[in-house]
């Protein structure tokens, strides 16, 4: 870490990466002014706390925003950095959504002037990180962008750095993780190393915005490629009667082997979406990383169908009982253990997928989470003991990890019940 002479840096999109990230820039002393378009977040913010959950992320924004390093706003003002980091969804057929980055990078092209720098952080298809310059030069044609070839004059500096962090983690991994940093020139490079010392202790790499693009893409599709292998395990398994964490803790002590642990599915806005995007530019080619996607977004579908079997195995059971008076309490719904993300978990699909199709009672156990807008009840650990017949084990939260259940009726995607 070094002292930068950025001043002022933006930071617009507040959510699990940009708010970390910009509390961090203004832990060294920094002048941080985040955007984001949710006033709820700003509000949140500016009174000094925080509106996610992640460990020790509301001491950093208390201690920042007591300091006056750090203050939130709904409108971009000028500042000498810009940092990027807005959701990148799907649409359609797969394909990567980046009209969030268009809106944040017009936002913000008024207020840009000549030295500054702008890096998107949000994970992006190929290219991206060339369009945001295209789109400055829409908004802002007195200022000259920066090209790959590093010819002609330039009044801006662009960038590509991707956030490779582990949610739960974030605070620290920001701090000590290396960083892939890739500039439309090397100009841009250089600029946006400068400004990620301020509190990196791991290694900035400079490298180009394509491949630094493609790297997160990768990082996340190796980690797909993964989970599919042990998703696809565990349902082989089923079918022969093997109980497959045995089976990967066997197969583990092979010295050059590590199978990961099986699961519902894959969730979160990183691995369940980032490889569509390498497959969206190359469909033809990346036939390994499309299994793996389909592989993995079938494993939900798998284990609706096993709590459906296994209702029907307490109703043959359990002849005087209706199907509206069985309770299913399924366990979990965040994406991973011990965070309150939900964005695409396999866990609040299959929850509510077996609401809308299970004819029963169903209820639902998240300890990171106090309400929900779904519909079906969230209640505690003690009212799903009390009340359930079946138990669904979707997510290893380490509430759920302090007990076994003694009931027969136990549908678990995770292997720490059974």
């Amino acid at each position: 870490m070094q002292e930068t002479s950025f001043k002022t840096v933006s930071v617009i999109g507040l959510g699990y990466i940009g708010l970390p990230t910009a509390a961090m820039f203004a832990s060294r002393k920094v002048n941080v002014i985040g955007v984001d378009v949710n006033q709820h977040a700003v509000d949140t913010i500016n009174e000094g706390h925080v509106h996610i959950v992640e460990p020790d992320l509301d001491m950093l924004v208390g201690a920042a925003v007591t300091a006056g390093y750090l203050r939130a706003t709904t409108t971009p003002e000028p500042a000498d950095a810009f940092l990027i980091a807005v959701p990148t969804p799907l649409k359609g057929d797969h394909e990567p959504d980046l009209s969030y980055i268009e809106a944040a990078t017009k936002a913000i092209a008024p207020v840009l002037k000549k030295g500054d720098l702008v890096v998107l952080e949000s994970t992006s298809p190929v290219g991206a990180t060339e369009q945001v310059a295209e789109w400055i030069s829409e908004e802002s044609p007195d200022l000259a962008v920066p090209s790959r070839d590093s010819k002609g004059r330039s009044d801006l500096y662009i960038a590509h750095c991707p956030e490779r962090v582990l949610p739960g983690q974030v605070v620290r991994e920001l701090v000590e993780n290396d960083r892939v940093i890739g500039g439309i020139n090397q100009e841009s490079s250089q600029k946006a190393v400068e400004l990620y010392q301020a509190f990196v202790k791991g290694d900035c790499i400079i490298t180009n915005a394509r491949t630094a693009e493609m790297a997160k893409l990768t990082e996340n599709s190796y980690r797909d490629v993964n989970i599919a292998f042990a998703n696809e395990l565990s349902v082989i398994c089923d079918e022969l009667d093997i109980n497959v964490s045995d089976l990967i803790s066997l197969s583990n002590r092979h010295p050059r082997v590590n199978i990961l642990q099986p699961g519902p599915g894959v969730g979160g806005h990183c691995i369940a979406v980032d490889p569509w995007f390498i497959v969206s530019k190359t469909p033809e080619k990346a036939k390994l990383i499309r299994q793996a996607r389909e592989t993995n977004n079938s494993k939900p579908g798998w284990v609706i169908n096993k709590v459906r079997k296994k209702v029907e195995q307490f109703l043959a059971e359990y002849p005087n009982k209706k199907r509206e008076e069985v309770t299913v309490a399924c366990f979990g719904l965040a994406f991973k253990p011990d965070i309150d993300d939900l964005r695409e978990s396999p866990a609040l699909h299959i929850t509510q997928e077996l609401v809308n199709t299970l004819g029963c009672k169903v209820i639902a156990v998240e300890p990171n989470i106090k309400i929900i807008k779904e519909d079906f009840e969230l209640v505690n650990l003690d009212a799903a003991f009390t009340t359930a017949d079946i138990y669904v084990l979707l997510v290893d939260h380490y509430q759920f990890k302090r007990f076994k259940p003694s009931v027969a009726h136990i549908v678990d995607t995770k292997g720490i019940w059974l």
